[in-house]
């Protein structure tokens, strides 16, 4: 096996597009640390598993079990790069929503408060330990709806991601220490809401 193309593709880290000194109650330090320690460490474990996969599969003596290993970390650090890179792009904003995006979630949750208790409260169930809320449209269903992730692993079928908010203790212990809920009201104040609408608008174009 000369060509993988499959194994070949190297992931890099997608820059900031916000400045993480300007950010409201989230520190630089953390935001920064986050990006390149948290994120970073995936980028580039990921290209690692890439290339170990592509000799275990060359390998016809690799047992099932190994390589299915390397499968299982695959499929870990791939979530764990593109939840980041959704979180990352949806901050740097000033957490108000516009009326679009008010009015399509509301409709979807009977009204926008509705749906921010439900998102709020699935992030304080996770803190003190791991996961992600995700706010994504089901294109199978075609219904909005506020995801619970146990891990890297447990996207939503069918899904794309309007909203990410990382729950993994990383992304708030620096800043927070133990009080996630403090921290779950700093990433509200700094949703970058025309992100999340730019989504809603390749969401509805798909659907």
């Amino acid at each position: 096996m000369t060509n993988l193309p499959a194994f070949e593709s190297q992931t890099s880290l997608k820059p900031l597009a916000f400045d993480p000194a300007k950010l409201s109650g989230l520190s630089e330090r953390l935001i920064s640390s986050h990006w390149e320690n948290n994120y970073g460490g995936s980028v580039k474990a990921l290209n690692v598993v890439k290339k170990h996969l592509a000799q275990a599969l060359a390998n016809k003596d690799t047992p099932p079990f190994i390589y299915n290993e390397l499968k299982r970390e695959h499929l870990l650090r791939t979530g764990s790069v593109v939840f980041h890179e959704d979180y990352f792009d949806n901050l740097g904003g000033n957490g108000q929503a516009g009326p679009t995006e008010r009015q399509l979630i509301g409709e979807a949750f009977g009204s926008f408060d509705t749906w921010e208790t439900e998102f709020r409260r699935i992030g304080a169930g996770l803190g003190g330990g791991s996961g992600w809320v995700v706010l994504g449209f089901n294109v199978h269903t075609r219904q909005l709806e506020n995801y619970w992730l146990a891990d890297h692993a447990h996207g939503p079928a069918a899904t794309l991601p309007l909203l990410v908010m990382d729950m993994y203790e990383h992304s708030y212990q620096m800043d927070f220490g133990a009080a996630a809920a403090k921290y779950i009201d700093a990433f509200f104040k700094n949703i970058q809401w025309d992100t999340v609408a730019s989504r809603m608008e390749a969401a509805r174009r798909m659907s």
